[in-house]
Protein backbone atom coordinates (compact mmCIF):
# COMPACT_ATOMS: atom_id res chain seq x y z
CA UNK A 1 0.00 0.00 0.00
CA UNK A 2 0.86 3.39 -0.62
CA UNK A 3 -0.44 5.88 1.92
CA UNK A 4 -0.15 9.70 1.93
CA UNK A 5 -0.25 11.64 5.16
CA UNK A 6 -1.53 15.21 4.66
CA UNK A 7 -0.14 17.53 7.62
CA UNK A 8 2.62 14.57 8.66
CA UNK A 9 5.25 16.50 11.01
CA UNK A 10 2.62 17.91 13.76
CA UNK A 11 2.11 15.73 16.90
CA UNK A 12 -0.27 13.17 15.58
CA UNK A 13 1.10 12.78 12.47
CA UNK A 14 4.98 12.04 13.58
CA UNK A 15 2.91 9.31 15.61
CA UNK A 16 0.93 8.19 12.19
CA UNK A 17 4.54 8.15 10.31
CA UNK A 18 6.22 5.80 13.22
CA UNK A 19 3.15 3.27 13.30
CA UNK A 20 3.13 2.85 9.19
CA UNK A 21 6.40 2.43 8.68
CA UNK A 22 6.23 -0.51 10.54
CA UNK A 23 3.00 -1.96 9.02
CA UNK A 24 4.64 -5.08 6.33
CA UNK A 25 1.15 -4.23 4.45
CA UNK A 26 2.92 -0.34 3.87
CA UNK A 27 5.14 -0.34 1.19
CA UNK A 28 5.57 3.87 0.96
CA UNK A 29 4.59 6.89 3.11
CA UNK A 30 4.40 10.30 1.62
CA UNK A 31 4.16 13.01 4.23
CA UNK A 32 2.90 16.04 3.36
CA UNK A 33 3.74 19.41 5.05
CA UNK A 34 4.39 23.08 4.29
CA UNK A 35 7.43 22.39 6.63
CA UNK A 36 9.30 19.27 6.28
CA UNK A 37 10.28 17.31 8.88
CA UNK A 38 14.32 16.99 9.23
CA UNK A 39 13.63 13.36 11.52
CA UNK A 40 14.17 10.90 9.33
CA UNK A 41 11.43 8.01 10.24
CA UNK A 42 12.80 5.34 7.55
CA UNK A 43 13.18 3.93 4.76
CA UNK A 44 9.73 3.76 3.50
CA UNK A 45 8.86 7.32 4.00
CA UNK A 46 9.87 10.37 1.85
CA UNK A 47 8.54 13.78 1.96
CA UNK A 48 6.81 16.16 -0.29
CA UNK A 49 6.16 20.12 0.99
CA UNK A 50 3.15 21.60 -0.22
CA UNK A 51 0.15 23.66 1.63
CA UNK A 52 -3.47 22.62 1.23
CA UNK A 53 -4.76 26.46 0.55
CA UNK A 54 -3.19 26.50 -2.71
CA UNK A 55 -1.08 23.76 -3.88
CA UNK A 56 -2.11 21.26 -6.66
CA UNK A 57 -2.38 18.51 -4.93
CA UNK A 58 -3.84 16.22 -7.61
CA UNK A 59 -0.71 15.05 -9.07
CA UNK A 60 0.68 14.14 -5.25
CA UNK A 61 -2.43 11.69 -4.17
CA UNK A 62 -2.20 9.72 -8.13
CA UNK A 63 -1.54 6.52 -7.10
CA UNK A 64 -2.00 6.12 -3.64
CA UNK A 65 -4.30 3.36 -1.79
CA UNK A 66 -5.24 6.24 1.15
CA UNK A 67 -4.69 9.68 2.02
CA UNK A 68 -4.53 10.55 5.60
CA UNK A 69 -5.79 13.69 6.28
CA UNK A 70 -4.47 15.68 9.36
CA UNK A 71 -3.62 19.15 8.68
CA UNK A 72 -4.78 21.57 11.24
CA UNK A 73 -3.87 24.96 12.13
CA UNK A 74 -5.24 25.76 16.05
CA UNK A 75 -3.83 28.98 16.07
CA UNK A 76 -4.20 31.94 15.56
CA UNK A 77 -7.25 32.43 17.57
CA UNK A 78 -7.57 35.81 17.02
CA UNK A 79 -7.86 35.63 13.38
CA UNK A 80 -10.62 33.03 12.63
CA UNK A 81 -10.45 33.68 8.67
CA UNK A 82 -6.85 32.08 9.35
CA UNK A 83 -7.50 28.78 10.71
CA UNK A 84 -11.06 29.04 8.19
CA UNK A 85 -8.89 29.03 5.12
CA UNK A 86 -6.66 26.13 6.33
CA UNK A 87 -9.14 23.96 8.42
CA UNK A 88 -12.04 24.30 6.05
CA UNK A 89 -11.28 25.49 2.82
CA UNK A 90 -8.16 23.42 2.36
CA UNK A 91 -10.33 20.27 3.73
CA UNK A 92 -11.98 20.86 0.72
CA UNK A 93 -9.41 21.07 -1.34
CA UNK A 94 -7.83 17.95 0.31
CA UNK A 95 -11.27 15.83 -0.56
CA UNK A 96 -11.57 17.64 -3.83
CA UNK A 97 -7.74 16.12 -4.68
CA UNK A 98 -8.88 12.57 -3.48
CA UNK A 99 -12.04 12.05 -5.61
CA UNK A 100 -9.89 13.99 -8.49
CA UNK A 101 -6.95 11.28 -8.41
CA UNK A 102 -9.05 8.51 -7.76
CA UNK A 103 -7.78 7.67 -4.44
CA UNK A 104 -9.78 4.78 -3.45
CA UNK A 105 -9.85 5.08 0.46
CA UNK A 106 -9.80 8.31 3.11
CA UNK A 107 -9.38 8.98 6.13
CA UNK A 108 -9.97 12.36 8.19
CA UNK A 109 -8.70 13.54 11.56
CA UNK A 110 -12.22 14.51 12.86
CA UNK A 111 -12.59 15.49 16.91
CA UNK A 112 -14.32 14.85 20.16
CA UNK A 113 -14.61 18.71 19.33
CA UNK A 114 -16.86 18.12 16.33
CA UNK A 115 -19.65 16.86 18.75
CA UNK A 116 -22.32 19.13 20.39
CA UNK A 117 -22.77 19.55 24.02
CA UNK A 118 -23.57 15.85 25.31
CA UNK A 119 -25.33 14.22 28.68
CA UNK A 120 -23.60 14.16 32.03
CA UNK A 121 -25.05 10.78 32.73
CA UNK A 122 -24.08 8.29 30.03
CA UNK A 123 -21.13 8.10 27.06
CA UNK A 124 -22.30 8.98 23.85
CA UNK A 125 -21.65 6.94 20.49
CA UNK A 126 -20.99 8.19 16.86
CA UNK A 127 -23.96 8.65 16.35
CA UNK A 128 -24.44 11.78 18.70
CA UNK A 129 -24.78 15.02 16.41
CA UNK A 130 -21.67 16.66 15.43
CA UNK A 131 -23.20 20.66 15.92
CA UNK A 132 -19.46 21.52 17.41
CA UNK A 133 -19.20 24.51 20.10
CA UNK A 134 -20.28 27.89 18.17
CA UNK A 135 -18.12 30.21 19.97
CA UNK A 136 -15.02 28.53 19.57
CA UNK A 137 -13.33 28.51 15.75
CA UNK A 138 -12.26 25.07 16.68
CA UNK A 139 -15.53 23.54 16.99
CA UNK A 140 -17.15 25.11 14.50
CA UNK A 141 -14.40 24.20 11.72
CA UNK A 142 -14.62 20.28 12.64
CA UNK A 143 -18.72 20.87 12.56
CA UNK A 144 -18.51 22.19 9.61
CA UNK A 145 -15.89 19.93 7.57
CA UNK A 146 -18.21 16.71 9.04
CA UNK A 147 -21.06 18.69 6.85
CA UNK A 148 -18.66 18.75 4.05
CA UNK A 149 -17.66 15.01 4.67
CA UNK A 150 -21.29 14.30 4.86
CA UNK A 151 -21.88 15.74 0.76
CA UNK A 152 -18.89 13.81 0.45
CA UNK A 153 -19.49 10.62 1.03
CA UNK A 154 -22.88 10.81 -0.82
CA UNK A 155 -21.24 11.80 -4.26
CA UNK A 156 -18.54 9.56 -4.46
CA UNK A 157 -19.37 6.28 -2.65
CA UNK A 158 -16.30 4.54 -4.66
CA UNK A 159 -14.26 5.94 -1.89
CA UNK A 160 -13.92 4.32 1.45
CA UNK A 161 -14.45 7.12 4.07
CA UNK A 162 -13.03 7.18 7.92
CA UNK A 163 -13.58 9.59 10.32
CA UNK A 164 -11.41 9.16 13.52
CA UNK A 165 -13.34 11.34 16.50
CA UNK A 166 -10.08 10.94 19.39
CA UNK A 167 -9.88 13.12 22.81
CA UNK A 168 -6.71 15.06 23.38
CA UNK A 169 -3.66 13.54 22.33
CA UNK A 170 -0.82 14.21 24.19
CA UNK A 171 2.95 12.45 24.15
CA UNK A 172 6.23 13.68 25.33
CA UNK A 173 7.95 15.40 22.49
CA UNK A 174 4.43 17.45 21.86
CA UNK A 175 5.22 19.18 25.03
CA UNK A 176 6.87 22.40 24.13
CA UNK A 177 4.32 22.92 20.55
CA UNK A 178 1.12 22.53 22.94
CA UNK A 179 2.63 25.10 25.31
CA UNK A 180 2.75 27.45 22.64
CA UNK A 181 -0.66 27.09 21.56
CA UNK A 182 -2.71 26.67 24.58
CA UNK A 183 -0.47 27.82 27.55
CA UNK A 184 1.85 30.69 25.72
CA UNK A 185 4.98 31.94 27.23
CA UNK A 186 4.44 32.86 30.99
CA UNK A 187 3.67 28.89 31.68
CA UNK A 188 6.69 27.53 34.47
CA UNK A 189 7.25 24.81 32.01
CA UNK A 190 9.96 23.47 34.50
CA UNK A 191 8.07 23.74 37.56
CA UNK A 192 4.73 22.60 36.13
CA UNK A 193 5.34 19.01 38.88
CA UNK A 194 5.65 21.84 41.52
CA UNK A 195 2.50 23.79 41.08
CA UNK A 196 1.12 24.48 44.26
CA UNK A 197 -2.81 24.36 43.85
CA UNK A 198 -5.04 24.08 41.15
CA UNK A 199 -8.26 24.97 40.41
CA UNK A 200 -11.86 21.91 40.89
CA UNK A 201 -13.84 22.98 37.80
CA UNK A 202 -16.73 21.23 38.94
CA UNK A 203 -17.96 19.51 35.10
CA UNK A 204 -14.76 19.25 32.91
CA UNK A 205 -14.06 15.74 32.00
CA UNK A 206 -10.92 14.79 29.85
CA UNK A 207 -10.57 12.08 27.79
CA UNK A 208 -7.06 11.59 26.07
CA UNK A 209 -5.00 9.25 24.62
CA UNK A 210 -1.16 8.89 23.75
CA UNK A 211 -0.27 10.06 20.44
CA UNK A 212 1.02 6.62 19.74
CA UNK A 213 -1.92 4.85 20.02
CA UNK A 214 -3.59 7.70 17.83
CA UNK A 215 -1.16 6.59 15.55
CA UNK A 216 -2.24 2.62 15.32
CA UNK A 217 -5.53 3.86 15.18
CA UNK A 218 -4.66 5.68 12.09
CA UNK A 219 -2.46 2.75 10.87
CA UNK A 220 -6.09 0.68 11.54
CA UNK A 221 -8.10 2.83 9.80
CA UNK A 222 -6.10 2.76 6.74
CA UNK A 223 -4.99 -0.64 6.44
CA UNK A 224 -8.53 -2.24 7.14
CA UNK A 225 -11.58 -2.43 5.17
CA UNK A 226 -13.60 -0.66 7.78
CA UNK A 227 -15.85 3.00 6.94
CA UNK A 228 -16.95 5.61 9.05
CA UNK A 229 -16.87 7.66 12.74
CA UNK A 230 -14.83 6.13 15.11
CA UNK A 231 -14.45 7.28 18.70
CA UNK A 232 -10.83 7.38 20.02
CA UNK A 233 -9.73 7.42 23.78
CA UNK A 234 -8.02 5.64 26.30
CA UNK A 235 -9.17 5.10 29.92
CA UNK A 236 -9.69 6.75 32.52
CA UNK A 237 -11.89 9.64 31.81
CA UNK A 238 -10.05 12.40 33.95
CA UNK A 239 -11.52 15.49 35.63
CA UNK A 240 -9.21 18.30 37.69
CA UNK A 241 -9.30 15.74 41.02
CA UNK A 242 -7.10 13.46 39.05
CA UNK A 243 -4.78 15.55 37.50
CA UNK A 244 -4.36 17.40 41.19
CA UNK A 245 -3.24 13.92 42.02
CA UNK A 246 -0.62 13.50 39.69
CA UNK A 247 1.07 17.15 40.27
CA UNK A 248 0.60 16.56 44.17
CA UNK A 249 -1.39 19.61 44.21
CA UNK A 250 -4.36 21.08 46.31
CA UNK A 251 -7.84 21.74 45.00
CA UNK A 252 -9.14 25.11 45.37
CA UNK A 253 -12.77 24.93 43.85
CA UNK A 254 -13.61 27.79 41.21
CA UNK A 255 -16.94 28.22 39.88
CA UNK A 256 -16.74 27.71 35.61
CA UNK A 257 -17.96 31.18 34.72
CA UNK A 258 -14.95 33.00 37.44
CA UNK A 259 -12.36 30.83 35.30
CA UNK A 260 -13.87 31.42 31.74
CA UNK A 261 -13.77 35.04 32.71
CA UNK A 262 -10.37 35.00 34.01
CA UNK A 263 -8.84 33.17 30.93
CA UNK A 264 -10.95 36.02 28.80
CA UNK A 265 -9.16 38.20 30.81
CA UNK A 266 -5.74 36.87 30.23
CA UNK A 267 -6.41 36.57 26.59
CA UNK A 268 -7.77 40.12 26.25
CA UNK A 269 -4.58 41.20 27.61
CA UNK A 270 -2.53 39.26 24.84
CA UNK A 271 -1.18 36.77 28.04
CA UNK A 272 -2.15 33.59 26.70
CA UNK A 273 -2.81 32.38 23.21
CA UNK A 274 -6.26 30.06 24.49
CA UNK A 275 -9.31 31.92 24.06
CA UNK A 276 -12.19 31.62 26.23
CA UNK A 277 -14.24 29.80 23.65
CA UNK A 278 -12.11 27.03 24.00
CA UNK A 279 -12.44 26.58 27.42
CA UNK A 280 -16.20 26.95 27.10
CA UNK A 281 -16.01 24.06 24.56
CA UNK A 282 -13.92 21.74 26.58
CA UNK A 283 -16.47 22.54 29.92
CA UNK A 284 -19.29 21.53 27.34
CA UNK A 285 -17.95 18.20 25.72
CA UNK A 286 -19.28 14.81 25.94
CA UNK A 287 -17.83 11.25 26.73
CA UNK A 288 -17.46 9.21 24.16
CA UNK A 289 -18.29 5.64 24.23
CA UNK A 290 -15.22 4.40 21.99
CA UNK A 291 -16.72 0.55 21.96
CA UNK A 292 -16.76 0.49 17.67
CA UNK A 293 -13.40 1.34 17.93
CA UNK A 294 -12.08 -1.14 19.82
CA UNK A 295 -14.92 -4.09 18.11
CA UNK A 296 -14.92 -2.94 14.46
CA UNK A 297 -11.51 -1.32 14.04
CA UNK A 298 -9.74 -3.79 16.68
CA UNK A 299 -7.99 -0.64 18.07
CA UNK A 300 -6.74 -1.06 21.64
CA UNK A 301 -4.53 1.42 23.46
CA UNK A 302 -1.51 0.83 25.25
CA UNK A 303 -1.14 3.58 27.21
CA UNK A 304 -4.12 4.72 29.94
CA UNK A 305 -5.11 8.39 29.76
CA UNK A 306 -3.23 8.80 32.98
CA UNK A 307 -0.26 7.84 31.33
CA UNK A 308 -0.63 9.73 28.25
CA UNK A 309 -1.04 13.23 30.62
CA UNK A 310 1.90 11.88 33.13
CA UNK A 311 3.98 12.39 30.02
CA UNK A 312 3.36 15.53 28.50
CA UNK A 313 3.53 16.79 32.40
CA UNK A 314 7.28 15.44 31.96
CA UNK A 315 7.54 17.04 28.79
CA UNK A 316 6.70 20.37 29.62
CA UNK A 317 9.33 20.06 32.73
CA UNK A 318 11.41 19.39 29.96
CA UNK A 319 11.15 21.69 27.58
CA UNK A 320 10.83 18.26 25.59
CA UNK A 321 9.79 18.76 21.21
CA UNK A 322 11.00 16.69 17.83
CA UNK A 323 13.10 18.16 15.07
CA UNK A 324 9.80 19.15 13.34
CA UNK A 325 8.87 22.21 12.50
CA UNK A 326 5.26 21.90 14.57
CA UNK A 327 7.12 19.85 17.45
CA UNK A 328 10.85 21.78 17.73
CA UNK A 329 11.61 22.06 21.47
CA UNK A 330 11.36 25.75 23.38
CA UNK A 331 12.84 28.60 21.61
CA UNK A 332 12.46 32.19 23.02
CA UNK A 333 10.01 33.02 24.55
CA UNK A 334 10.34 36.74 23.96
CA UNK A 335 9.86 35.40 20.66
CA UNK A 336 6.50 34.13 21.38
CA UNK A 337 5.68 37.43 23.04
CA UNK A 338 6.68 39.69 20.44
CA UNK A 339 4.99 37.94 17.82
CA UNK A 340 1.55 38.13 19.58
CA UNK A 341 0.12 35.69 21.65
CA UNK A 342 -2.99 34.42 19.40
CA UNK A 343 -2.36 36.40 16.46
CA UNK A 344 0.23 33.70 14.38
CA UNK A 345 0.57 30.14 13.75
Amino acid sequence: MRIIVVGASGNVGTSVLSALEADPAVTAVVGVADRRANKDFGAKTSWQTADVTHDDLVPLFRGADVVIHLAWLFQPTRDSTVTWRTNVLGSMRVFDAVARADVPALVYASSVGAYSPGPRDRAVDESWPTHGWPRAAYGREKAYVERILDVFVRDHRNVRVVRLRPGFVFQRAAASEQRRLFAGPFLPGKLIKHVPVLPDLPGLRLQTVHADDMGQAYRLAAVRQVSGPFNIAADPVLTTRELAKMLGAKMVTVAPWLARGALAAAWHAHLVPASPGLFEMAMHLPVMDTTRARTELGWSPHHSASDAVREVIEGLSEGAGMDTPPLKPDGSRLTEISTGLGERR
